[in-house]
């Protein structure tokens, strides 16, 4: 049931085009977009709600026949969107949708959540019962053709994908959506998708080392691209002829009345400073209501006067840090936990292209290298402004990398080295398939290892020249190159050692590894020699 009610809470906030609207306080990922809440629509949360909803329909077909128990609220919830969403099938010969039915289908989705909600608070949970696997099925299905057409034309002309929209004006008549800057988190959301093929996914990265992100000198991406932000006197400037074209404006300016508009020194129109935000606006406006020379023009004209202050400021624009700072995670910076989760998304489609034999994965293995390269531990103190092994969460264009911590980027990191050493688990049973690790990896003369036992305690071993070793789940793993086929060699504690075929642990061993019991001392693997790529940089 949680897993449901967190794909109906996004499927409710769907804009077709755009995204999941930001219609609360929520900052997405990071605070550098937070101020985009109440106008913003996150394409990147669209492509992870994807990944989402196809993980929950293959958790549903494994189920079977076998009906969810839910509450009746909740399944009369799931009825409205599952019905909305039918009633609007995308063609998917077709573009955009027209800005009405956009609205149509937004108003439907957010009041059947509304609904949920107001009865919810008002009786508490409903009564449940067992409802046909089916029906979260087909919800699934009909979501993701919505959310996959939307994906389909969100990309831009640059060959860039779109991260973010904002809300235009909305009314009875429609919904306009239209698409902010290019964006990292945008390309890296459009990656883990889990519906992008390897080789569009080959060429996306090459549009993102051609973008104005990447920066050649410090082998990164920015979040987004740097720009000069405009000083205090280039801002609140209207064109004359925006405001000749206002009759109210116009016909004020020549009375002497500066309540809206004023007209300064330079011979610059602007917007009466004490209008700090659109409520003050609507506020003066509304006041203007009482003076019979402005009354009959105000009621006219009110849209009009709305829209050149949004002209003016772009508030529903507004995105936080990222249009306003050159620090933190704003303008001109390297933000680490997004270039490692670059990194982790390139890596996932390396690794789906080597499963499927797909010959653009040596492409694509070749890419993540040339991210890695930029990374701390790749550069030298003195380029990366800090210990490279350290991590931090940023690097402004002016400094080095700034407040050091326990960043995303860690998480990110330990996964991207498990990919690259190729442990896999499916199905109870652990693999050892370093399909993406490099020869410079190997040691070139034998050497004195020492680690930590799953008992706490410090332990040698000998690690000899083309080997390698390391710790999973506390239990010391050694490979080693072999000319021959891979093979596995399991040491036990009160056994003798087992050599078996191939690369995967039985069940049993598996269940021993990530127990930490203690029970497998050390496990060595024969890598073949031909599995391994070339030389490169050693770690």
């Amino acid at each position: 049931e949680k897993l449901l009610v967190t794909a109906l809470a996004r499927l409710s906030n769907f804009v077709p085009d755009g995204g999941i609207w930001m219609n609360t306080q929520r900052p997405e990922w990071n605070d550098a977009n937070n101020a985009l809440a109440g106008y913003g629509v996150s394409t990147v949360t669209l492509c992870y709600l994807r990944r989402y909803l196809a993980f929950l329909a293959d958790i549903l077909t494994e189920r079977g026949g076998e009906p969810v128990v839910l509450s009746l609220d909740i399944t009369q919830w799931l009825q409205r969107i599952t019905a909305t969403l039918a009633a609007h099938r995308p063609d998917p010969s077709s573009g955009r949708r027209e800005e009405r039915e956009r609205r149509v289908i937004v108003d439907a989705l957010g009041t059947a959540f509304s609904d949920y909600r107001a009865k919810a608070y008002a009786s508490g949970p409903s009564s449940s019962a067992a409802t046909p696997v089916e029906a979260l099925l087909t919800l699934c299905r009909l979501a993701l053709e919505h959310i996959d057409h939307t994906l389909a034309h969100n990309q831009r002309p640059d060959g860039l994908a779109h991260a973010y929209h904002v809300l235009g004006p909305m009314d009875q008549e429609g919904l306009e959506v239209r698409p902010l800057y290019e964006m990292l988190e945008g390309q890296v959301a459009a990656l883990s998708t889990g519906a992008m093929k390897p080789a569009d996914a080959s060429q996306l990265i090459d549009r993102l080392f051609e973008s104005r992100m990447y920066d050649p000198e410090r082998q990164s991406f920015m979040l987004y691209p740097e720009r000069v932000l405009p000083g205090f006197l280039e801002k609140n400037r209207l064109p004359a002829e925006r405001v000749s074209s206002i009759a109210l404006l116009h016909e004020m300016l020549a009375a002497g009345d500066s309540r809206l508009v004023t007209l300064d020194a330079s011979g610059t129109h602007r917007f009466h400073p004490d209008l700090a935000s659109v409520r003050e606006l609507s506020a003066r406006l509304t006041t203007l209501t009482a003076d019979p020379r402005w009354a009959a023009m105000v009621e006219r004209d009110r849209q009009a006067v709305l829209e050149l202050y949004e002209y003016a400021f772009h508030h529903r624009s507004f995105t936080g840090r990222s249009g306003t700072m050159y620090g933190y995670e704003g303008l001109g910076c390297i933000y680490w936990h997004m270039v490692t989760k670059l990194l982790l998304a390139v890596q996932e489609q390396a690794i789906a292209a080597l499963h499927t034999g797909d010959p653009v994965a040596a492409r694509l293995i070749e890419q993540y290298y040339r991210i890695r390269a930029g990374l701390g531990f790749e550069r030298p103190p003195g380029a990366y402004g800090a210990f490279p092994t350290d991590p931090y969460s940023h690097t402004p264009r002016h400094a080095g990398a700034q407040q050091p911590g326990m960043t995303g980027q860690v998480k990110e990191e330990i996964l991207a080295r498990f990919g690259e050493l190729g442990l896999v688990v499916h199905a109870g049973r652990a693999s050892f398939r370093p399909r993406m690790l490099r020869r410079a990896e190997f040691l070139t003369a034998a050497r004195t290892w020492r680690y930590i036992t799953v008992g706490g305690t410090s332990a040698e071993l000998e690690v000899s020249r083309d080997a390698l070793a390391f710790t999973w789940c506390g239990t010391p793993i050694m490979y080693r190159l072999v000319d021959d086929a891979g093979w596995l060699r399991v040491h036990r504690s009160v056994r003798a050692p087992v050599e078996l075929a191939g690369d995967t642990l039985s069940p049993d061993d598996t269940r021993a590894l990530l127990a930490r019991c203690g029970e497998i001392v050390r496990i060595e693997v024969g890598v073949p020699r031909g599995g391994i790529l070339g030389d490169g940089p050693a770690r």
